[in-house]
């Protein structure tokens, strides 16, 4: 069993794109010299929505390997311990 995902969905691609913007952003106010403590508050909100696409993107997969398995009568406990570790190490 792996956990794998063959299609990502228009959703996580937005999400992405937001992000990417806010990268422009915090570029632009580094360009402008704003003050630190601004660019940091930009950077971990940026840091924040990566983290949230990184579950979602992770939770999403789950979900379709799960069923997946069950469809196949399998146990999706492997599948469910990968994306633990998956967590786990984007942390």
């Amino acid at each position: 069993m792996e956990f794998e995902m063959n299609q990502y969905t228009p959703e996580i691609k937005n999400r992405l794109k937001r992000i990417e913007g806010q990268i422009r952003g915090v570029l632009k106010m580094m360009e402008e010299e704003k003050g630190c403590k601004d660019v940091i508050t930009q950077l971990s909100a940026v840091r924040s929505a990566i983290d949230r696409s990184i579950g979602y993107i992770v939770a999403k997969n789950l979900e379709t390997c799960i069923r997946n398995e069950d469809k196949a009568g399998d146990s999706a406990e492997e599948l469910i311990q990968e994306a633990v570790q998956m967590i786990i190490k984007s942390r």
